[in-house]
């Protein structure tokens, strides 16, 4: 049971920036913003059950992006090992998204031909991924709408109006039904003073499950569209979580199959749910996942999300030259 100083906060309200850094980032405890991107314009422009899945094809079709596909389906994997990044173009994954809609998901394969012929000619390898044995499992992650860092990797830069508030204001006069639209910052309100590092589209066409890992960055990720449930540990859970090598490629995620953990490898992970919350974020909810908590995210079909990372203030005040200091201190502590 995880400590209750610990517990994931539920609001209802949103917090101004100032309530927010004072009152939850501060403290370095998840929190739950119930409703809070439904002023988005994305909620209803980008919902497949109302055309959403068109309206990407014409905004953003020709764009190429960057696709996940696993090996172990449906679990994506940090460690390179376990998937493949291969350019697709975005209105493909679109096809691959109209087809699970329109067959139940046991037969959810690829059927057009076309399509089969599109990726195999690229490379035989991948196209051998996507129509082999194994079910198709295919999965936009981190995809760049903006990014400090490395501007050239953008690849959905003209989502980002989609993602700013719409405030209606009506005018007082009941005769003349005038409607004023302001569009904000793309960014939830309680960010406004963020200095944003990237923002990211999250995407699956069929149920995905993300393997258990931590971010070096403070995170906000937001539900546009379908469901996500977020099992999170604390990172005072790392013993019983197993972090893979801290020199290795996926040096974040847990080494452990929490479902099947082989207990002669990792004895303390079967203690591990002991210290794990879990939340349900359904469309319009946005939920604060600070640095170095570790969370598994369960996506239900067609499940669209966005999330902006930045750098916490305790990262950005950390000077190279003091890590020797900060170290000793840790080891005493």
């Amino acid at each position: 049971m995880a400590e209750e100083s610990l517990r994931v906060c539920q609001l209802e309200e949103i917090p101004c920036p100032r309530e927010f850094v004072s009152q939850i980032e501060s403290r370095n405890i998840p929190a739950v913003f119930k409703g809070c991107v439904k002023n988005w314009k994305a909620f209803s422009l980008w919902d497949p059950s109302s055309g959403g899945l068109d309206y990407l094809l014409e905004r953003v079709g020709s764009s190429m992006v960057e696709a996940m596909l696993s090996r172990s389906a449906p679990v994506f994997y940090g460690d390179i090992r376990g998937h493949e990044r291969v350019q697709l173009p975005f209105s493909t994954f679109i096809g691959y998204c109209n087809e699970h809609i329109q067959k139940p998901r046991r037969d959810c394969e690829v059927s057009s031909e076309s399509e089969r012929h599109e990726l195999e000619g690229s490379d035989t390898k991948q196209g051998s991924m996507l129509f082999g044995d194994a079910p198709q499992q295919i999965y936009l992650a981190q995809v760049p709408i903006m990014s400090i860092e490395n501007e050239e990797r953008v690849q959905l830069g003209t989502l980002r109006e989609d993602i700013q508030r719409v405030c209606r204001f009506l005018s007082g006069n009941p005769l003349d039904c005038f409607l004023f639209l302001c569009l904000s910052t793309s960014r939830p309100a309680f960010l406004e003073t963020k200095e944003l590092a990237s923002i990211n589209l999250w995407m699956n066409n069929a149920h995905s499950r993300s393997s258990t890992h931590y971010d070096p960055h403070q995170n906000v990720l937001c539900v546009v569209s379908g469901c996500k449930q977020v099992v999170l540990w604390p990172p005072s859970a790392s013993p019983f979580l197993y972090p893979m090598p801290l020199y290795g490629e996926a040096s974040n995620h847990s080494a452990v199959n929490l479902e099947k953990p082989d207990l002669s490898i990792h004895p303390r992970a079967e203690q591990s749910m002991e210290y794990s919350q879990k939340v349900i974020l359904h469309a319009g909810d946005a939920l604060f996942i600070p640095e170095g908590w570790f969370h598994q995210v369960d996506s239900e079909d067609l499940t669209i999300a966005v999330n902006f990372w930045w750098r916490s203030n305790l990262m950005s005040g950390m000077s190279e030259h003091m890590d020797a200091y900060y170290l000793r201190l840790l080891l005493r502590r």
